[in-house]
């Protein structure tokens, strides 16, 4: 081989990196500057929180905009810990799946086995999974159910309250025990069940270290300091974490790193009747505290989607993943503008993935 030819080659190889390369830091700056448009603009309800976008492991798009303590104007941190709402059930579902491994708990038995002071004869017929997948009809502990379980779906945030009983007793442990046990071994520093540093009284949020504080938007358009952040069931609806957190769940979940390959397959399938009307985005599959975007049906991006929004008094929230790219997207903000409107509440989490729908 010639000199010159080994030189020609050496160049085209370099050039075709370097147009690889520039077409990669494209995307990423696409994405970057339509995002960065979205969440910048002027506005009369502008967004205050953090967005965390990861890609193959690696950080493509970071942003934190606005403050930690509107009032006394202090900047939000990336370490600061916001109320993650419902993306709290896959917590929850992933501990319940865990006690399923230690074959300490059967999903397909009637709960009376492991909550047997339940009064309702329903104990005798709804299971845990049935919890998990909020087809169970339950409206109230001391009310029949609204319907037979498993027949239809209705969203429940006392069904997972029941399901963090049930670990509680399968393991003999409290679910604040059960869950930062969790926390801890997965590396999440920042994540925690909210009873750990909960002061007195249990309505306001002021004894959390870095919890940032919630705010809610008033009927003349005023935004203050939300006192009923933590009226949500933690199982629920109420675990604190924060964006770098959720990455790193996210990697570890969906990477076989948390759960066996058949617990963590039957977590993320579309189960039968569990089909809700989403106020956001339409028809929406569930699968155990995880909702399924199915591809085939009509997700524009034609790629696999699981996760969840969250809403809790005082914060927004949306943590999504995407297998195919291995891309966790989380947007975590506290103030809740339109409180009476989740479209419009939820109006820049929605934008993002819009974005990253191209």
């Amino acid at each position: 081989m010639s000199k010159i030819y080994f030189l020609f080659l050496f160049f085209s190889f370099a050039n075709l990196s370097a147009q690889k390369e520039i077409k990669k830091n494209n995307i990423s700056a696409e994405i970057s500057n339509e995002i960065e448009k979205i969440i910048t603009t002027k506005s009369a309800k502008p967004f205050n929180g953090m967005v965390l976008i990861s890609e193959n492991g690696e950080i493509i798009y970071s942003k934190i905009i606005g403050f930690s303590d509107i009032d006394k104007k202090i900047p939000l941190k990336q370490n600061d810990q916001f109320v993650i709402g419902s993306i709290s059930k896959q917590i929850t579902a992933v501990l319940v799946l865990q006690e399923v491994e230690k074959n300490r708990l059967d999903l397909h038995i009637p709960i009376r086995k492991y909550l047997p002071n339940l009064t309702q004869m329903w104990a005798d017929s709804v299971t845990t999974h049935h919890l998990l997948t909020h087809t169970h009809g339950i409206t109230a502990l001391d009310e029949p159910l609204s319907f037979s379980a498993g027949t239809k779906y209705a969203y429940s945030q006392l069904g997972y309250e029941l399901l963090a009983k049930i670990t509680e007793k399968t393991s003999g442990k409290s679910f604040e025990m059960l869950s930062n046990a969790l926390f801890k071994k997965y590396k999440m520093k920042n994540s925690f069940h909210p009873i750990t540093n909960l002061a007195k009284n249990p309505t306001t949020i002021t004894a959390y270290k870095n919890l940032v504080k919630g705010y809610t938007e008033q009927e003349n358009g005023t935004i203050i300091f939300e006192t009923k952040t933590m009226q949500n069931h933690v199982a629920a609806g109420s675990f604190i974490s924060t964006t770098k957190d959720l990455i790193l769940w996210n990697k570890k979940l969906h990477n076989g790193k948390i759960l066996s390959e058949k617990m963590y397959k039957i977590m993320i399938t579309k189960q039968k009747n569990a089909t809700r009307e989403h106020p956001l985005f339409g028809k929406t599959d569930y699968g155990y505290g995880i909702t399924i975007e199915n591809p085939a049906e009509k997700a524009p991006e034609n790629v696999l989607k699981l996760g969840q929004t969250g809403f809790a008094p005082g914060f927004v929230s949306m943590n999504y993943y995407y297998p195919k790219k291995k891309r966790s997207v989380i947007v975590l903000s506290n103030v809740v503008w339109d409180n009476q409107d989740l479209k419009k509440a939820f109006y820049y989490h929605t934008e993002i993935l819009r974005v990253l729908a191209k």
